[in-house]
């Protein structure tokens, strides 16, 4: 018998526990940067140098980051259910946790893309961190960060509201339900398909929605609850 779908919306709220900073926290400076300087299209054209030094310095912090007990707690529900993990991190640490099947909406830290052809994309490992505005991929292309900056569309998001859509069950992780796009998968759940949200300070909007069950903690103590919940008795 196949496993429900279980499909989850993660926010920057699961990756914080880890100890990655995030700009909403920071009143809209991310490591003293304005963050239109360092994340949006015409931060890039105006200045590739600084973007590409900023996510540099992110990947350096990635790497001495480990995935949290919230992470871990999504591998372990594969068990019992098809779980399908869309996030707005650009981290990786939902991957390296196990979680099997992730979509990056807002692109991966981890990857480089092609200037002129955005489906051209390449990952760094390990050694290989650092990219400059003449870094170069492997069939000759000029790279920039794989990161989906503001001002640029979503590319995921349709695959996104598909899995949203095909629920069984649905779960909101450690977002404030502000940043669109992504705030709007919750709009594509079925009628009568359950939704948990994930946070300690969930958004006033999803309080008292038709529906879902707000379960006010962080996500580590949060997963911690859907895990109770969500796991069967044994028998």
């Amino acid at each position: 018998m196949a496993k429900p779908k279980l499909v989850i919306s993660s926010g920057a709220g699961i990756s914080a526990e880890s100890g990655i900073s995030t700009f909403r926290d920071a009143g809209g400076l991310w490591e003293n940067y304005p963050v239109m300087e360092v994340a949006s299209a015409d931060g890039f054209r105006r200045n590739p140098e600084l973007v590409h030094q900023f996510y540099n310095a992110r990947r350096k912090d990635l790497v001495s980051k480990f995935p949290n007990d919230a992470h871990k707690a999504l591998v372990d529900l594969e068990e019992n259910y098809d779980v399908y993990v869309i996030t707005q991190n650009v981290d990786d640490l939902h991957e390296r946790a196990g979680s099997s099947k992730v979509l990056h909406l807002h692109g991966e830290l981890m990857k480089i893309r092609s200037v002129s052809d955005p489906d051209y994309i390449e990952s760094l490992d390990i050694q290989h961190l650092e990219t400059t505005p003449q870094t170069r991929g492997k069939r000759g292309d000029l790279m920039r960060p794989h990161i989906v900056f503001f001002q640029e569309p979503v590319p995921n998001i349709e695959k996104a509201m598909e899995w949203v859509y095909d629920a069984d069950i649905f779960v909101v992780i450690g977002t404030s339900l502000a940043v669109y796009p992504a705030a709007g998968l919750i709009q594509c759940v079925r009628p009568g398909t359950p939704i948990y949200y994930i946070d300690p300070n969930p958004a006033p909007s999803a309080i008292g929605m038709p529906g879902v069950t707000v379960i006010k903690a962080t996500a580590t103590e949060g997963m911690k609850k859907l895990k109770e919940i969500l796991t069967p008795a044994k028998q």
